[in-house]
């Protein structure tokens, strides 16, 4: 904990020359950032310590087809700067209320993205960083917690976004370079990456569940693509249901949008994403193979790879499985003492990077999508506080869900994590892509869309909760839903009844006006503090987008379709030169990322 401190002060230096006493320069750095560093937040943003072991973890269990869930976001980053050259906003529901108009629908995303965070990140992360310490240190587990916490409101409360994304600059070079180290020493432990696919063959628990296989591992744990019917992750799903998914994380999540929105210009918002691309190709070798790895190497193997109840409840307390120990007891059994501290600067170092990450862009979505409906005329210092309030009311819910979070999630972390999003996520992007493609599409057939989209994932949610994936041994008598329409199968039905009811909708109802469409003039400016202005959007850009109006003072007047007041881009234009280079480099990344896919296909 201490070199974790004091590691991390030049990045805490770094946003002191940010002002953090306006809206832009604590919620989006001032929109002044480099591309390096948005290019590392954006990683290590998307690989928390929930990730860190949860993708290990998998690849123990099943072999290397999770990766695909990496090289798929790698691929899909570059979408989210559709939104950069013109959209002068701050939070991707404000943008929504820009196109449709009106506040429910802004609301709900913000209301959703809140909730998505504490359930899928926030308590993801802390249980898996909370289990990485105990494993390795034996700390008692919600100290260990509260004090990683701490450490991270600290540096979120204090310093803003700057402060986030250089804590995740300097971090994301710890953890890769501390999970080259791992990796290095685990492939040394196997004779090499040939010596891969037999030895995990053979990694047999000792201790198994009699007519049952549960306990071999998979035949096709080298390939991504596997069987549409009883593949567990199957290429049907891993092409189509996880592209949506990873539109929605990658164009429309807050914690992401955020980052790029920060940039200084448009051509430092692509080379970030595009750095964070090319280290979204990592994870297979440093992450995911060494969790294979680490079912092969220890005695028995009948601690990650235990399948008998009983054998798993006494190796890591949880019945179904102990696959997210992978990571921990490769770190454990493999490194000397120094490096064993190394690997526990890089666990923390994602922990702290994750989280730092969501509490800011979770106090963004509250302070300005909720608080400023409650209090439209706050000011800045007003704002600030809020943010602040909301990132400490996060961590008491943090603390306070980990004994829930502990005794459901057992061995099923990762899945965990993209079965909720598939049934959460797919109708945002279904309402996204149409917001931005179809014009005719209006706020009654988008705000539909999403109830009933939202009706229908939580109706998948509550049967998977009433029944869980059975043990090995026993026979599986879930629904039909559940046991045979796998859950990417199901982002991709989900998405679709969304967009059918968000076009009858709009079709069945008044289309929107040009101002909503097209963008609207201005009514003036409306300074409330700060560096917040009303600037002009351009009406040339091909993608069209809502105007900039000022909201009228008139309380008799219906709303028009306008969010809060928005801050200038600095630059929106692109030197040609850097234009090319970046152009390039997204060439170069798509050809390693589809000879990858075709390699390991």
């Amino acid at each position: 904990m201490e070199r974790l401190l004091c590691g991390d002060l030049p990045s805490s230096q770094s946003s002191c020359r940010v002002n953090r006493n306006t809206v832009s320069g604590y919620f989006l750095a001032g929109r002044d950032m480099a591309w390096w560093p948005i290019g590392a937040s954006l990683f290590a943003s998307s690989e928390g310590s929930g990730l860190f072991l949860g993708l290990a973890g998998t690849g123990a269990a099943g072999g290397i087809a999770v990766a695909g869930f990496e090289w798929n976001d790698g691929a899909w980053t570059g979408l989210s700067l559709m939104a950069l050259p013109p959209w002068q906003i701050i939070t991707v529901p404000e943008y929504l209320q820009r196109r449709f108009g009106g506040e429910r629908i802004r609301m709900y995303l913000s209301s959703l993205s809140l909730l998505l965070s504490i359930f899928t990140k926030i308590s993801t992360d802390l249980y898996s960083g909370a289990l990485f310490v105990q494993v390795c240190l034996g700390w008692d587990l919600y100290l260990s917690t509260v004090l990683v916490l701490a450490v991270t409101a600290l540096y979120t409360i204090a310093g803003g976004l700057a402060a986030v994304i250089y804590t995740d600059a300097l971090q994301t070079l710890i953890m890769v370079l501390g999970a080259i180290v791992l990796a290095v020493r685990a492939f040394q432990q196997i004779g090499g990456y040939p010596n891969l696919e037999g030895a995990y063959l053979k990694a047999v628990p000792s201790k198994t569940v009699p007519n049952t296989t549960c306990h071999l591992p998979r035949a096709d744990a080298m390939h991504l693509f596997r069987d549409p019917l009883s593949g567990d992750l199957p290429w049907t799903g891993m092409t189509f249901g996880l592209s949506i998914m990873a539109t929605w994380y990658w164009c429309t999540d807050q914690v992401i949008v955020q980052r790029s929105l920060s940039a200084k210009n448009l051509s430092h918002a692509k080379a970030g994403s595009i750095l964070a691309s090319y280290l979204k190709m990592l994870p297979l070798f440093l992450i995911i193979m060494p969790g294979m790895i680490s079912r092969v190497l220890f005695p028995g193997k009948d601690t990650v790879a235990c399948v008998d109840p009983e054998e798993c409840t006494r190796v890591c307390g949880a019945a179904v499985g102990c696959s997210n120990i992978a990571y921990p007891k490769l770190v454990v059994e493999l490194m000397p003492s120094g490096l064993r501290g190394l690997m526990i600067a890089v666990m923390m170092a994602a922990l702290v990077s994750s989280l730092t990450s969501i509490f800011n862009s979770s106090s963004t979505l509250f302070t300005m999508d909720i608080w400023r409906k409650l209090r439209p005329r706050a000011g800045d210092r007003e704002l600030l506080l809020v943010g602040r309030a909301v990132t400490v009311a996060l961590v008491a819910l943090s603390v306070v869900w980990i004994p829930i979070l502990q005794s459901s999630s057992g061995g099923q972390l990762y899945v965990y994590i993209q079965a909720v999003t598939s049934y959460l996520a797919p109708p945002v992007t279904a309402v996204f892509i149409l917001a931005v493609f179809w014009p005719r599409a209006n706020e009654q057939g988008a705000f539909w869309g999403l109830m009933a989209g939202l009706a229908l994932g939580l109706a998948r949610m509550g049967l998977e909760l009433a029944h869980p994936t059975p043990l090995c041994g026993v026979p599986d008598r879930r629904p039909w839903l559940l046991a045979h329409l796998h859950y990417l199968h199901f982002a991709v039905l989900l998405a679709a009844v969304t967009a059918a009811i968000v076009v009858g909708g709009s079709l069945l109802s008044p289309p929107p006006s040009p101002d909503q469409v097209s963008g609207g003039p201005s009514d003036g400016e409306c300074d409330l503090g700060g560096d917040r202005q009303w600037p002009s959007v351009p009406h040339n850009h091909p993608i069209s987008v809502p105007g900039s109006c000022s909201a009228s003072l008139d309380t008799h007047q219906p709303p028009k379709a306008v969010g809060p007041p928005t801050v200038t881009l600095k630059d929106t234009t692109e030197p040609p030169f850097w234009a090319r280079v970046c152009g390039i480099n997204a060439i170069i990344l798509m050809c390693v990322n589809i000879f990858c896919y075709a390699y390991f296909a």
